[in-house]
């Protein structure tokens, strides 16, 4: 464990990981943005809180305190586009989901700093992430859940209010269709909205550790903010994030346990 990134480890075929949880940034580079408020609104608030029960269920959980505005560690890193022909953010973002730029003007990173930015960080946690997969799958198959949050409305990203569950294995490849369809009933039984391979159908750590024929099951949850903090209709430094309350995510909590246990569930399944 570092101060920016911490690698908990259970013993259930099941590893939880949370990049965009992170809003920690380096004042050498705060000092160059143009509102370092707005460098820290696209993060996946609170989701290390609303997961913390993950440890309780035997999960591996790899999160960094990073912010995805220094280094987006869900990105290829070559800089190839995740959703060619749509609006994403790259692996060293330059602007906001909603168009807003992060750097004073010539203060954007280049080439060099990128390279040591993903030195730095984005090479460590992976391999962090790679450790905890090969050290669970010498066992047998395991499973890994890309925990993600994102504000209900984001008109640049995607066109009216998210379904409050999306769940992505980038059209089948990433798992198992048996692991899909446990996480699709877990949601479906909580009679909230949710949609399988939508708008966001796995970022590159889905992509990069899916191998369902080696037994490494990837797949990635991206929850509307909305099903466990207040979101404001225009989000502004006074407004957002809003504060985490355990009562008042309570439920969508009870949704994510029978998700997360019926995803560990799979995994020891594929173990007998």
């Amino acid at each position: 464990m570092t101060d920016w990134l911490t690698v908990t480890p259970g013993d259930a075929p099941l590893i939880v990981a949370i990049p965009h949880a992170g809003t920690d940034i380096p004042a050498a580079i705060e000092a160059r943005l143009a509102d370092p408020w707005r460098a820290r609104k696209d993060a996946d608030w609170w989701i290390d809180r609303l997961y913390a029960f993950a440890g309780a269920l035997g999960a591996t959980t790899v999160r960094t305190a990073i912010s995805r505005s220094v280094i987006d560690v869900n990105r290829d890193p070559s800089g190839q586009s995740l959703y060619p022909g749509m609006t994403t953010t790259g692996l060293c973002p330059l602007e906001t989901f909603d168009g807003e730029p992060l750097y004073h003007p010539g203060e954007e990173p280049g080439a060099v700093e990128i390279e040591a930015r993903r030195a730095e960080f984005f090479d460590p946690y992976h391999a962090a992430l790679t450790g905890q997969i090969e050290r669970l799958a010498a066992n047998g198959p395991v499973v890994v859940y890309d925990a993600h949050s994102i504000r209900s409305h984001v008109p640049r990203l995607f066109d009216g209010q998210l379904p409050q569950f999306n769940i992505g294995d980038n059209g089948g490849v990433t798992c198992a269709p048996a692991l899909t369809a446990a996480v699709e009933a877990a949601c479906v039984a909580s009679g909230d909205s949710h949609v399988v391979n939508g708008r966001f159908k796995g970022g590159w750590t889905t992509r990069r550790y899916g191998r369902p024929e080696t037994g490494v099951h990837a797949i990635q949850m991206e929850l509307a903010a909305r099903g466990y903090i207040d979101e404001p209709a225009t989000a502004t430094a006074a407004t957002w994030p809003t504060p985490f309350d355990p009562a008042r995510a309570a439920p969508i909590t009870r949704t994510l346990r029978d998700v997360l246990t019926a995803a560990r569930d799979f995994a020891l399944s594929q173990r007998a």
